[in-house]
């Protein structure tokens, strides 16, 4: 069961709030004295830039299995801001670069090439940073061998130590199932019912969704019991097959429409239903889909913006997070967005 941070930043104060927060995450994932230094680095540096840059924001810390590659411990460091935006991003993420006198010099060009993953999305909107640190470093830089992709943010209530909420993702040979589990109600109990989904997932993951979400049933006795959504991508097939029992929401994003993905009524852990019907789309290149807890607002946007549909998943579900809710509206429920999108993307590109 990991825990979430929520670190307000709106000061410098802050920053080492954000430090010392991912440093606990990194002993957490048991990564090493470097990597968890290069955490630190990284983190510092994305809420020194809220400050600096954007009249303050947040930073959203996380512990994951390296979406797409099983039990590999990972810290995922989301910054997420409302301010002006940046407007060279080429020139922002080149090694060095900075035009803060408080910044350690680093820089988000140093934040990519130490990161294990980094990605993020600008606009006169805001600023969207995400960079996920494990024992292995600088993968983004390299060749993307893996499609589809999958990513998320989660975001527990009133800023608890652990959020009610779960994501995940698993491969079994050209599958890749991504998961989303609410356990009912908030705080540690809620926890530990959508950590148990999450464990069954790893062991179940080679079954149709269906058959997940069945065997996810009796595993969830002992807990409070979950809404559960399973989305599984078959490359070779070229389909995507969707079961959920409970509220989880799903939409799907091929050409320039979206489609609603409804779940069955029912609590996985509790009141199991008798069927569980299964959606079937063609999964073709550009195809994105999102899964999200009702912590999100029920009447929440998609993005119109095709450029951002083209970056890491994890920078989709934290913007779709943002647009969603403001400080004048915040989340109601632990808020959790997962997505699986089709083609790899250069982290480095220009989305302006």
């Amino acid at each position: 069961m990991g825990r979430v941070w929520d670190i307000p930043v709106h000061d410098s104060t802050r920053v080492r709030d954000v430090r010392v927060a991912v440093e606990a995450a990194s002993n957490d994932v048991c990564l090493d004295p470097h990597r968890t230094a290069v955490a630190a680095l990284v983190a510092t540096e994305l809420a020194t830039n809220l400050v600096k840059h954007a009249s303050g924001g947040r930073v959203l810390i996380d512990l994951l299995d390296r979406p797409g590659v099983t039990h590999t411990p990972a810290v995922q460091v989301t910054a997420i801001d409302y301010g002006p935006g940046i407007h060279d991003i080429s020139a922002a993420i080149r090694d060095g670069y900075t035009t803060s006198e408080a910044s350690l010099g680093a820089g988000l060009g140093t934040c990519l090439r130490i990161s294990s993953d980094f990605d993020l999305y600008s606009t006169p909107r805001g600023t969207v940073a995400v960079a996920r640190v494990d024992q292995e470093p600088g993968t983004s830089r390299g060749p993307r061998k893996q499609t589809p992709r999958a990513g998320g943010i989660n975001v527990p209530l009133g800023r608890a130590e652990y959020s009610g909420d779960a994501w995940s993702c698993a491969r079994s040979g050209t599958r890749l199932t991504l998961m989303l589990a609410d356990g009912l109600g908030h705080g540690a109990q809620a926890a530990q019912a959508s950590s148990a989904a999450v464990d069954e997932l790893y062991r179940s993951a080679h079954l149709p969704p269906e058959e997940i979400l069945r065997h996810m049933h009796p595993a969830l006795r002992p807990t409070r019991g979950a809404a559960v959504a399973v989305a599984q991508v078959d490359t070779d097939s070229g389909e995507l097959a969707f079961a959920g029992v409970g509220n989880i929401g799903a939409r799907l994003h091929v050409g320039d429409s979206w489609d609603h993905l409804i779940s069955h009524p029912g609590i996985v852990g509790a009141q199991f239903p008798a069927t569980v019907p299964v959606r079937r789309r063609p999964w073709w290149p550009g195809s994105l889909l999102v899964l999200h807890s009702d912590g999100l607002p029920s009447r929440w946007v998609p993005p119109k913006d095709p450029g951002l549909l083209t970056h890491e998943p994890a920078v989709v579900a934290a913007t779709i997070v943002r647009d969603a809710s403001s400080a004048a509206s915040p989340v109601r429920d632990d808020t959790t967005v997962a997505v699986v999108a089709s083609d790899p993307v250069d982290p480095r590109h220009d989305p302006a």
